[in-house]
């Protein structure tokens, strides 16, 4: 009998010394639980089940879950919902990178290991969709993305607000006195005030985005907001889609080529993404065995401009972007530049489903080719001697007139030191100087986003609102600034920028591409010599001993050496 069965509940045994008895045994508590005959006959689509009450993004999961049940029923499916981990961006300490690697673990082996045919990958805060792609990637069974969607802005003072850039702007305007306490706390109760991701073009947004250019979403569903009745359709079409997806050769590793590669590349520079997207990618392609070739970053950079005026580069929120034709509007404006052969779990090619999209686009929020916000993508990766493996800026989001530069570093030797130390009368500190943070890396800290280095606060009440700041750490996709992130090597394996010393010159240069520690081979031998290492984010069990001792760098996405594919 087990022989019979090849989907459905009675895949996947579980080994008893007697396949029959495991199927008999299976089918008896598979009843306890109410289902019919005819149920329990059907294939499984599994749902990931990402709620919790440390996730405020997540909280219409429930009602998603719901609407993907009532597609995979119509497809002729069995919709069997499973728990896995929830990371809650902002609920999390260190930082919620440090659990993406985890919670794919745990997505790959749930999927690996219960009895589905096809899953829907539901999900949105930050690290959530990454780590639920690269799980489901890993595993090798038909897949679907669903993302839970931006919140909806609020309003304070008639001026509409959104999580997370405004609260960096008005947080800034609060350290350099331009608030009071009781303005501050108002503006705090009005800044996230529905269920959703960050209503900007941060991380969750960029990644659904990505996602759907990746083929891996269905059309038109990474911008649909949270609350809009729109994602519980877009819930159900994907329940639908996973149930005739069962049986199908069309997962992950089929979809994602370097054509698709390229396509998600070209989005990212278009959108003006959050710099996380690469480590992101990088972790991703880095499961089936690919490279995020920071070269071709490049010269896709060069030739592909920024389309999307939204916030934290622009003026508009990711609910402008869902009623001015969402991601496909961005797609077929860019189309002339995109691999359209490349599949999509539709079944379709890209260009076919553009082909099919809708039209109407508004221009002031997605623009056309000959009318860019900037002639150039939003990104850029730097090389030279303080960052040999790689490090990232956002030029979309920083100062022009910072980007050909040589400075003086102010060095701050660790978290701590960076929040006792900011904000002190006495630092010595200039706004042409350059602030670097070190030991902010995944093996010292887990790489949180603490990139985004406040303008000490002496400069800030003289009115100084930007500086160039250099870290191995991450920034959020709703922050802004001439910031420069994910240095590699990092500090905490003895790279240049541990090396950096009080006064030291650094040189930046967007145009060239580089960043350079100006001080001489000898000296920094010297200091290499005596380098010691500091304890690290790691442990000496659990979770953490395991990313002591296989997490990988930012140019390779901090995943785990032992996930990644051949």
């Amino acid at each position: 009998m087990a022989e019979e069965k090849k989907r459905g509940l009675l895949n996947g045994l579980t080994h008893y010394g007697d396949p029959d008895f495991a199927a008999y045994l299976r089918r008896s508590f598979a009843r306890s639980m109410g289902y019919s005959e005819e149920m329990l006959g059907r294939p499984v689509v599994g749902i990931t089940w990402t709620a919790s009450g440390f996730n405020n993004c997540h909280r219409g999961v429930p009602e998603l879950v719901e609407a993907v049940k009532r597609g995979v029923l119509a497809g002729g499916g069995l919709p069997l919902d499973f728990p896995v981990i929830s990371l809650g961006e902002v609920f999390l300490n260190p930082t919620s990178l440090l659990y993406r690697n985890l919670m794919a673990m745990d997505v790959e082996e749930m999927i690996r290991a219960q009895p589905m045919d096809a899953v829907v990958l539901v999900g949105g805060c930050d690290k959530t969709l990454p780590a639920l792609v690269m799980g489901a990637v890993s595993a090798g069974k038909p897949a679907i993305v669903l993302a839970t969607g931006p919140m909806s802005t609020g309003r304070y003072h008639g001026e509409r607000l959104g999580a997370c850039t405004d609260c960096r702007r008005f947080w800034a305007q609060y350290r350099a006195g331009g608030l009071d306490d009781k303005q501050i706390a108002e503006i705090e109760g009005n800044l996230a005030t529905t269920q959703g991701t960050c209503a900007v073009m941060g991380t969750a947004s960029t990644m659904a985005i990505l996602c759907e250019a990746l083929g891996l979403m269905l059309p038109g569903g990474a911008a649909v907001p949270a609350v809009h009745a729109d994602r519980l359709r877009q819930a159900e079409a994907s329940g639908l889609r996973a149930a005739q997806l069962v049986g199908s050769a069309l997962t992950f590793d089929r979809i994602i080529t370097e054509g698709s590669v390229e396509n998600a590349l070209r989005v990212l520079l278009a959108i003006s993404g959050s710099t996380n997207a690469v480590v992101h990618l990088a972790a991703i392609f880095g499961r089936l065995g690919m490279a995020l070739d920071m070269d071709q970053l490049n010269r896709l950079s060069d030739e592909t401009p920024v389309l999307v005026d939204l916030k934290p580069t622009g003026a508009h929120y990711m609910e402008d972007l869902h009623a001015a034709g969402g991601a496909p509007a961005v797609l077929r404006a860019l189309r002339d530049q995109l691999n359209l052969g490349v599949a999509t779990i539709t079944g379709q090619t890209l260009g076919e489903v553009l082909e099919a999209s809708d039209p109407w686009v508004d221009p002031t929020v997605v623009r056309p080719l000959d009318n860019p916000i900037s002639p150039q993508g939003g990104l850029v990766a730097l090389t030279g001697s303080l960052a040999p493996k790689g490090a990232i800026l956002k030029r979309a989001a920083a100062t022009p007139a910072l980007f050909e530069r040589e400075g003086r570093a102010v060095v701050f030797t660790s978290l701590d030191d960076l929040s006792r130390r900011i904000d002190d009368p006495e630092l010595d500190v200039t706004p042409d100087d350059f602030l670097v943070l070190q030991n902010a890396g995944p093996l010292a800290s887990g790489m949180p986003e603490a990139g985004y280095l406040p303008i000490p606060a002496k400069l800030a009440r003289a009115g100084v609102k930007d500086m160039v700041r250099i870290s191995d750490a991450r920034m959020s996709g709703t922050a802004f600034g001439t910031i420069v992130l994910h240095v590699s090597p990092e500090a905490a394996l003895g790279g240049p920028l541990g090396l950096v010393r009080q006064g030291d010159r650094i040189r930046l240069s967007v145009a060239g591409r580089r960043l350079d520690l100006l001080v001489e081979e000898a000296e920094l031998a010297r200091r290499r010599a005596s380098f010691l290492a500091g304890p690290g984010v790691g442990a000496e069990r659990g979770w953490r001993r395991l990313w002591r001792d296989h997490v990988l760098q930012a140019e390779q996405g901090c995943d785990l050496d032992v996930l990644r594919g051949a």
